[in-house]
């Protein structure tokens, strides 16, 4: 347990200060789907009488295509966080500022879809269930309005990402580019030949 506390430590000092406010961001998004997300009111005739019964169900207890949705945002923002941490070398397409911003953006209008479409609700004989929305799904939005936030931070930043692995090339060695002084060939129709350059000498091609 304590190698794996020293990971994480590890890990988020490895982190720039806008991959961390995209981390906590993440995380309290994660933290909200253990929070009331809805209302669950229940109606019955019981000998003649009519009573109800209020609830409140967490993120968990009323799965779905939306409450799946924003978890594996979270999941995924961290994932690649961590990833960034341990110096993984790939590219995603727009970058990791526009991507976290995409999945900030993505989780608000998710939330904001749950207003207009609750939780079905059932009926059947005497009694009758309805949902309605509660504080927890709000702080849900807040949360998603933040890791888009710390998205547009990581886009501003412009941080450099690892450079990716070149095939052919044993891990660890770095790449060979070519040198400023290193002069291109021109392409003729006839012969070729190299022009000085800095000292050097070029090949070109004459043209007839």
């Amino acid at each position: 347990m304590s190698d794996a506390a020293a990971r994480v430590r590890e890990l988020w000092r490895a982190l720039d200060p806008r991959q961390r406010l995209a981390a906590v961001a993440a995380l309290a998004l994660f933290a909200t789907m253990f929070l009331p997300w809805y209302t669950k009111d229940t109606s019955a005739v019981i000998r003649g009488r009519l009573q109800k019964v209020d609830d409140t169900l967490f993120a968990f207890e009323a799965f779905s295509f939306v409450e799946a949705a924003v978890l594996l945002v979270a999941v995924a923002v961290l994932v690649m966080l961590a990833a960034r941490a341990a110096g993984g070398a790939f590219h995603l397409p727009g970058g990791d500022g526009l991507i976290v911003t995409a999945a900030g953006a993505w989780v608000c209008l998710l939330v904001f879809y749950r207003q207009l479409d609750k939780p079905d609700g059932e009926k059947g004989g005497e009694f009758a269930t309805d949902y309605g929305v509660t504080w927890g799904i709000f702080v849900t939005f807040l949360c998603g309005a933040l890791l888009a936030y710390a998205g547009l931070r990581l886009r501003a930043a412009h941080l450099t990402e690892p450079p990716l692995p070149v095939a052919g090339e044993p891990p660890g060695e770095p790449r060979v580019t070519r040198r400023a002084s290193e002069a291109p060939t021109r392409v003729g129709t006839s012969g070729a030949r190299r022009m000085p350059r800095d000292g050097g000498e070029q090949l070109s091609f004459d043209e007839e």
